[in-house]
């Protein structure tokens, strides 16, 4: 596999219409490839990353170092099998890692910043698939998505009905909920409270709004996770102390860990991206798109489909996965569905499990 720093940069040509109404010119999409292309290019797999991902999915981050954030299911022997897939995985437009977003350069040689058009999950898969386009793949062998990737997976299966021969929607749903909504809300306000926030314009200042995006990170980490999980890890437990300080230090270990995954996220993302994107998932509504009927989405898929949900998830619980089955079986398209016992809440198709794997395999090869 070749190392992160080589990931490369398509171009997409003329100008990319957006729901808005608006149109965004000299767009780029960031892609990572693992694995070879055949020679009819239908082995092709396109992976959709969630909120705070990115291309990286089997290769080192270029900033942090860490491995891929899908590295144990991505290459050669694993589940989605790079000896025998050609598997992309693209940044998606509004984000922060190459693809075209706030922090970009608009055409005045300045960056977007707050100037950036508001986007939608419908518009970050029209840069994949202009990406698609321009890579000459016609058909997807699969597409794959978990938490913003299955809306992605499950936007493309809806307006690019024939697309991709098979949808691998994980811990998603097809439309983002009044909680969901309310807790993406507070992170906006944690950013945009930051006196360094500076209503966007802060690039050139050299001071970023790491408080209020630490905040935000910290607030919705928490969702990612569940009530068993964070007991079992953390309980009550003291960090680094045999007493309470009676302060308003980080006195308990799960106040330590909230810290340190906003400190670090802080490094390796973009304030006004995560204002964008998050703003792209509450306007998530499938079923609105198409009318008020989630079925009419789908009348004219020819894929295959699979959809997995965690018994733990309680961001996106099975029953999001229920509703979009339904609407599926409603259309007799070819739909199968697990739910999966783990106590790692939403988070667990991130973390090693078993059972994901031979779902996902399965589904892949058969």
């Amino acid at each position: 596999m070749k190392p992160a720093s080589a990931s490369n940069l398509y171009a997409i040509p003329g100008e990319l219409p957006l729901d808005s109404g608006q149109n965004l010119a000299g767009a780029q999409i960031a892609y990572e490839t693992y694995g070879e292309l055949n020679a009819d290019k239908s082995n092709a797999i396109l992976i959709c990353h969630a909120l705070t991902g990115d291309q990286f999915v089997a290769s080192a981050h270029p900033i942090t170092g860490k491995p891929g954030w899908w590295e144990r299911m991505v290459g050669p022997g694993k589940p989605i099998d790079t000896d025998r897939f050609h598997v992309i995985c693209a940044n998606v437009i509004g984000s922060c890692m190459g693809s075209t977003g706030p922090k970009s350069l608009a055409p005045d040689g300045e960056p977007y910043a707050m100037r950036f058009p508001v986007i939608t999950i419908r518009d970050m898969v029209r840069g994949q698939v202009a990406l698609l386009d321009g890579l000459g793949i016609e058909r997807l062998h699969a597409v794959i998505g978990g938490s913003m990737g299955g809306m992605q997976a499950l936007s493309l299966a809806a307006n690019w009905p024939t697309r991709a021969q098979r949808v691998l929607v994980i811990a998603s749903t097809a439309r983002h909920s009044a909680q969901n909504i309310a807790f993406h809300e507070v992170g906006r306000q944690a950013i945009m409270a930051d006196p360094a926030w500076c209503d966007g314009d802060y690039y050139a200042s050299g001071s970023r709004p790491d408080n209020g995006l630490a905040v935000a990170r910290m607030a919705a980490h928490i969702t990612y996770l569940s009530e068993e999980g964070l007991t079992e890890k953390f309980g009550r437990r003291l960090q680094d102390r045999d007493a309470k300080s009676f302060g308003f230090d980080a006195d308990f270990q799960v106040e330590s860990y909230l810290r340190y995954q906003g400190s670090g996220f802080t490094q390796r993302f973009d304030a006004n991206s995560y204002l964008y994107i998050t703003r792209a998932m509450d306007y998530f509504d499938l079923a609105e798109e198409h009318c008020g009927k989630l079925a009419d989405a789908f009348s004219g898929t020819t894929a295959r489909f699979c959809l997995v949900s965690f018994d733990t998830d309680w961001l996106y619980p099975t029953s999001e996965s229920r509703h979009v089955v339904h609407a599926l079986n409603s259309t007799r398209a070819q739909v199968s569905f697990v739910e999966l016992s783990a106590s790692a809440g939403h988070d667990s198709f991130l973390l090693p499990h078993d059972q994901l794997d031979r779902v996902v395999e399965g589904f892949l090869n058969g």
